[in-house]
This record gives C-alpha cells, structure tokens and sequence, in this order.
C-alpha cells in the first residue's frame, strides 16, 4: 500500500512546558479509506526532505488547525513545515492536497492573502462549483475572497458569500478545500474519490 503523510497541529501545554504535535484520529481513518496508509510527520521542517526521500510518499496532506502566523496563529514551527512540503512536492511533483489551514497555506505560498470571515465556524453551507452544489462542514475564520492575479491557482467552488472553497493549481498537483473531510460523519464518496484519483495520479 503507497504512503500518504499528513501534517499535525501543534498543542502548547503549558503545564509541563511543551509543544506537542497531534492530529484527529478520523484524519487517518479517511487517508486509510482513500486506499492509502497514513503516516503522520512531525512540524520539523529541517527533517522534511529526509522524510520524502525516506518514504517517497504517494501524497502529501496539509491538515487542518492552528491558524498562521501571520494571521494571529502561535505556531511558527508549523506555516514552516507546511512551506518546505509545498516546495518539496512541487519540485519532485508529488501531489499535495489541503483542507483548511493546509488550504490557507497554500494559498499565501502563492501569494495570496486571507481575510477574516463571519458565519464560517461551526456552521454547514452550501457550496458551489462550475456544474454542481453540495453542503460541506466549515471551521474557519480567515479565508481568501480574490486570488492574485497570475499566482497560479484557480478557484473551484464558493459560497454564496464569496469565500473560495476550493483551488488548484493551473500546472501542479495542487488542491485544495475549505471544508474537514474527516469531521464528516461519514466520509462522503466525493471526498474520497476526489483524494484517491487525485493521489493515484
């Protein structure tokens, strides 16, 4: 079975003065039922090319949780991370998909900005793609409205207020979504299709 490796938020513990890496359990559960074998890495971003080499991932995944840096998020070992495995899957074009924050990242790696958004936490909304409308689940409070001109992604679906749901990139194995696929109840057969096509490229 290929490998997928997938991001984890970090969790300050003040209490034993400790930075812990952790993911929701379900993350793994939905690589798994894509046809993958989850591997979790930690936010070492000096350790990501010996990771890639060591595991020669089929893909990789940028998760969800802590916001970025720049944005008001308190874990600067992470938007590293995140960098150096978007660099790295673009210069060995592994695919590399991301949900939420890993959409975020990708997004300001290309240049684009985030703007704070009200009715996105916590809430299902409808989105809306060039020939289809679905509900997703939505935990998010920056989100990006306009791409940049010539960065590179396209947008792929939206809300009905304006917030781009999902990307990819023009040239590169590159996606993206607003939405948990693992928080759904069930992972939906569109997610799964869409993450297993994608990574069996």
């Amino acid at each position: 079975m290929k490998t997928v490796i997938y991001t984890q938020r970090v969790e300050v513990v003040e209490a034993y003065q400790e930075r812990r890496d952790c993911a929701d359990q379900r993350i793994a559960d939905f690589i798994y039922a894509c046809g993958f074998l989850p591997i979790p890495v930690p936010n070492k971003s000096d350790l990501a090319e010996a990771i890639i080499q060591e595991l020669q991932p089929a893909g990789i995944i940028l998760t969800g949780g802590n916001s970025l840096v720049m944005y008001g998020g308190n874990a600067p070992e992470r938007d590293s991370m995140d960098s150096a495995l978007i660099e790295l899957a673009i210069q060995n074009r592994i695919p590399l998909y991301g949900f939420c924050r890993g959409m975020q990242s990708i997004l300001s790696y290309f240049g684009n900005d985030l703007t704070n958004v009200e009715g996105h936490v916590a809430v299902r909304h409808t989105v809306i793609a060039k020939d289809d409308s679905y509900e997703v689940n939505s935990y998010h409070n920056q989100a990006c409205v306009k791409l940049k001109d010539g960065c590179g992604l396209l947008a792929t679906a939206w809300t009905e207020d304006g917030v781009i749901e999902a990307i990819r990139h023009e040239n590169l194995p590159i996606v993206g979504t607003m939405w948990h696929p693992e928080r759904e109840e069930v992972f939906t057969s569109r997610d799964i299709e869409k993450v297993g096509k994608f990574m069996h490229v």
